[in-house]
């Protein structure tokens, strides 16, 4: 008995510690796309546009906008979990300190290096995030709501959340350009890459404890974008799409 709870324990250590490396990855690797200047993700290009806007940080700017999305979880009839409310902090406080330490660069063969790099790692990051199972994103729970209330396509929902998004940040005067369409396509296959590499298995048997955001499930698959014409189920505290 003694032994399975101390795999259940360190089981438990090993996702925690996934979880908030990968959140504060996130961050970092979103703040190092700012700094290359060559276009941000879609999410970012709202958060740079509501900060040249507002004249406070991007990080900043970032939770009090997953917050605002947070809170539409409660008409929608979502359920958050303990990625989801670390998400809204973490992302935004690792983004503005890597931003402290990572000044402006000029040259463009620093910059394409750097955009190239900040992909990859917001891929790990999701990657580590996701596999940690502790709730969705709240941009991700808006998405999944929405499709349930409204019984519109995943694709769709996606594509209308991220199209307003982008043209509302573009608008205010977020970075827009090549990064934005390099993140958009290679995005997708680097977070099925380290999904893979860091999945953890089901800690199972008696005495194991649950911690909120744990599926009593295998862990679910990501609905593909393009998946299905009708609303999908919402996700439970323990699903994750996106750490956005």
């Amino acid at each position: 008995m003694a032994r399975t709870t101390d795999r259940s324990t360190t089981h438990l250590t090993r996702r925690l510690v996934q979880l908030y490396v990968g959140l504060a990855l996130y961050g970092a690797s979103s703040a190092l796309l700012v700094r290359a200047g060559l276009g941000l993700e879609p999410w970012g290009v709202l958060h740079q546009g509501l900060a040249e806007l507002t004249g406070i940080s991007i990080g900043v700017v970032s939770i009090i906008v997953g917050a605002v999305v947070l809170l539409l979880w409660i008409p929608l009839r979502q359920r958050p979990g303990l990625g989801t409310v670390s998400n809204v902090f973490v992302v935004g406080l690792a983004m503005d300190g890597t931003l402290a330490v990572v000044g402006d660069l000029d040259a463009l063969g620093v910059r394409i290096p750097v955009l190239v790099l900040g992909i990859v790692l917001n891929g790990m990051a999701t990657g580590l995030y996701i596999a940690a199972r502790f709730g969705p994103g709240p941009r991700d729970g808006l998405m999944t709501g929405l499709n349930h209330i409204t019984g519109r396509s995943i694709r769709l929902v996606r594509t209308a959340i991220e199209v307003a998004v982008v043209v509302t940040g573009f608008l205010l005067g977020g970075s827009l350009g090549v990064g934005t369409v390099l993140y958009a396509l290679a995005i997708g296959p680097l977070a099925q890459l380290f999904l893979r590499l860091f999945a953890l298995p089901e800690a199972s048997g008696p005495g194991v404890t649950v911690a909120s955001g744990e599926p009593s499930a295998p862990e679910p698959s990501t609905p593909a974008p393009g998946a299905g014409s009708g609303p999908v189920a919402a996700p439970t505290s323990g699903q994750a799409i996106l750490p956005q």
